[in-house]
């Protein structure tokens, strides 16, 4: 039924192991979205910016939910995965610094998604 809708769903995580059930609650929802059939944008920013570096979502452990390599594993392989230009800049993290699959991009992408046709923007 979601599939049907055709809808892009973009989620902006803000938060990571600052606060680690808000991260949690991002990836899950974009997660559960992606396996019902939406497409979605993730966006990393703020704390969460991290996540875009080999092995930090190793790091984040949060009990009772899901392992955050799994959940942004699925993430790269079916949705889209973007890392704030500024957020990036501020933490010295560079496009050659971030996992495969993994743009950066700024404000001016995230405006464009949420403002297209049928979008629904959350962010956490």
């Amino acid at each position: 039924m979601l599939a049907a809708m055709a809808r892009l769903l973009v989620v902006k995580a803000t938060a990571g192991a600052d606060a680690p059930e808000r991260c949690s609650q991002a990836f899950t929802v974009a997660s559960t979205a992606l396996s019902s059939g939406v497409d979605v944008s993730f966006w990393l920013t703020g704390e969460s910016t991290w996540f875009a570096l080999p092995g930090r979502a190793a790091e984040f452990e949060l009990p009772h939910a899901a392992p955050l390599p799994d959940l942004l594993d699925l993430l790269l392989s079916t949705g889209r995965v973007t890392a704030c230009t500024q957020c990036a800049a501020r933490r010295g993290i560079t496009p050659g610094d971030v996992l495969p699959g993994i743009r950066i991009a700024g404000a001016a992408v995230f405006v464009e998604e949420i403002m297209s046709d049928g979008a629904q923007a959350l962010v956490y």
